[in-house]
């Protein structure tokens, strides 16, 4: 994610032109010290959203800087995306402090042996619990999130007026997943039930403040992004 970010800022700044060629993936592996695997997901990244274009024979070329007249984000930050309005209740079920576990520390962008935050809380809709999130954030970042209310306030709120930390970009990743026991209880939902699966990173900048992983029932209330095109 780190080089699909990299390399796109290179086409939305013009450092590569459209119609130029990119360099070849065992060059880009060697200038940003990563596998070949890492270089192709990014670039087929690119491709699938038009920024760049593979000629068989050829290479890869840049075709469009859709930076200047593509869609951002119109509506407020919502770390639920839950239409505006909608009152929601949240119950914190869990916050500890944690070291990175899996891939967490690529995640959030830190070292292994950074310390992590965790929170894991419930969202209820009428009393009837509608996602739960689990949030990862960097303790260096806000250390004493640890002794803040969070029942009722979305961590945005808390990273800009408790910290000065103001949320500048978001990337959500959504999928399908199939509930496991524990996620059923939870949702009250049947084992096995699909769900919507959001990966979340959020950003001050450059630098990335909070990872989070929500479950949402796909039967109530429906998530929601509005975007609007620049220049309009």
């Amino acid at each position: 994610m780190q080089l699909y970010d990299i390399l796109k800022k290179k086409i939305e700044g013009n450092e590569w032109i459209v119609g130029s060629l990119i360099p070849p993936e065992e060059d880009l592996c060697k200038m940003f010290d990563v596998s070949r695997s890492t270089v192709r997901t990014a670039v087929l990244e690119l491709v699938g959203q038009g920024y760049l274009k593979r000629q068989q024979g050829k290479g890869t070329f840049v075709s469009k800087n859709i930076g200047s007249d593509g869609l951002s984000m119109f509506t407020t930050f919502n770390e639920l995306l839950f239409e505006e309005g909608t009152k929601y209740t949240t119950r914190v079920l869990a916050r500890t402090v944690m070291m990175p576990i899996d891939d967490m520390d690529v995640k959030l962008d830190i070292t292994k042996d950074k310390h992590v935050i965790y929170i894991k809380r419930l969202h209820s809709i009428d009393h009837e619990p509608v996602l739960f999130q689990e949030s990862f954030i960097p303790y260096h970042i806000c250390p004493m999130l640890l002794e803040e209310e969070i029942d009722d306030h979305p961590l945005f709120e808390l990273f800009e007026k408790n910290y000065g930390i103001k949320i500048t970009r978001a990337k959500t990743y959504m999928d399908i997943t199939y509930l496991n026991p524990d996620e059923a209880g939870l949702i009250g939902a049947m084992e096995g039930t699909v769900a919507i699966l959001m990966n979340q990173y959020f950003y001050s900048n450059e630098t990335l403040i909070m990872y989070t992983r929500s479950i949402k029932r796909t039967d109530r209330f429906p998530l929601l992004m509005e975007f609007e095109r620049k220049g309009i």
